[in-house]
């Protein structure tokens, strides 16, 4: 049963060229599985079916698994027992009719217009690093980026007198994103810095050593940020989240909005309607010919 494993992965790597992190979360959740029916003397995959499964993913939610995570175990099933019938190695997908159940789903945390002003205006420290953590959050608020796409960012990738960055999104996919003149000001203060330490790296943002910032410390930079500027702890998602709510609230474009957060499915874009709702809901009361009060007419 390992050896399928592990040569499903190599497929998910090599040929679905999925993401470390992904790689990680369906590992976690097949291994689980496998040792599920090791416990149950079930030596091949072909001996799961649709009940005994089904016992598997009702233990995980009794052990708390949320619905979401749910949602991703079975994922992982189905895309593993697709991959065993391809290569004959299983007859049936015992996964198929099976669905987790649903979890609430979380809205996401944004920050308002002027909190926002307030944490990206008081960059008056000249010191190096405070440079670079300014570009940084101009950068991921103007471009809404995630923080995967801004720490695998090389200096390459941005176009100043275009004012574009290019950015290497989920499934190795690109796309162009604009870069406002705001945080274009930021980056060109800290690009000459960056030439002092970077030395042939290519990465855009660097640390004292000259090599690429990891996520985990581009993590911990911006909620020091957060901290000293604003008072509350901060992560690079909020400031996406903040970037796409506050685009959504000016244009009311949700197409765009979807584009420019490299969004492969409108439903995901589509979670920050609720943030404009009021605002919608005014704006269909003041132009809909049905919607106008009658002293208005």
């Amino acid at each position: 049963m390992q050896d399928d494993l592990d040569a499903f992965y190599r497929y998910l790597r090599n040929e679905r060229q999925l993401s470390p992190r992904t790689l990680e979360a369906y590992r976690h959740d097949l291994e689980g599985l496998r040792d599920f029916l090791v416990e149950r003397k079930i030596t091949r995959w072909q001996a799961l079916d649709s009940p005994q499964l089904r016992l598997f993913v009702a233990q995980r939610h009794q052990a708390g698994l949320s619905g979401r995570s749910l949602q991703r175990l079975l994922s992982a099933v189905r895309s593993l027992y697709s991959y065993l019938i391809r290569e004959r190695l299983c007859k049936h997908n015992p996964a198929v009719d099976l669905r987790a159940p649903k979890s609430p789903r979380k809205l996401p945390k944004a920050l308002d217009a002027d909190l926002t002003s307030q944490l990206l205006n008081d960059n008056s420290d000249d010191d190096w690093l405070a440079v670079r953590d300014h570009a940084m959050l101009e950068l991921f608020y103007s471009s809404g980026l995630r923080l995967s796409e801004l720490a695998s960012l090389d200096v390459l990738a941005l176009d100043s007198a275009q004012g574009e960055v290019r950015v290497l999104g989920k499934g190795n996919k690109t796309r162009l994103v604009p870069v406002g003149r705001l945080a274009l000001e930021a980056l060109e203060r800290w690009l000459p810095v960056r030439m002092l330490v970077a030395g042939d790296n290519p990465a855009l943002f660097v640390g004292k050593q000259g090599r690429r910032l990891s996520a985990r410390a581009i993590q911990l930079r911006v909620r020091a940020w957060g901290v000293q500027h604003i008072g509350q702890n901060l992560h690079p998602h909020m400031l996406r989240h903040s970037f796409a709510s506050h685009m959504l609230e000016s244009s009311g474009d949700l197409r765009a909005v979807q584009e420019l957060l490299g969004h492969a499915d409108i439903s995901t874009t589509q979670i920050y309607t609720h943030l404009d709702f009021q605002h919608l809901a005014q704006v269909y009361d003041q132009a809909h010919p049905r919607a106008k009060r009658k002293n208005e007419t």
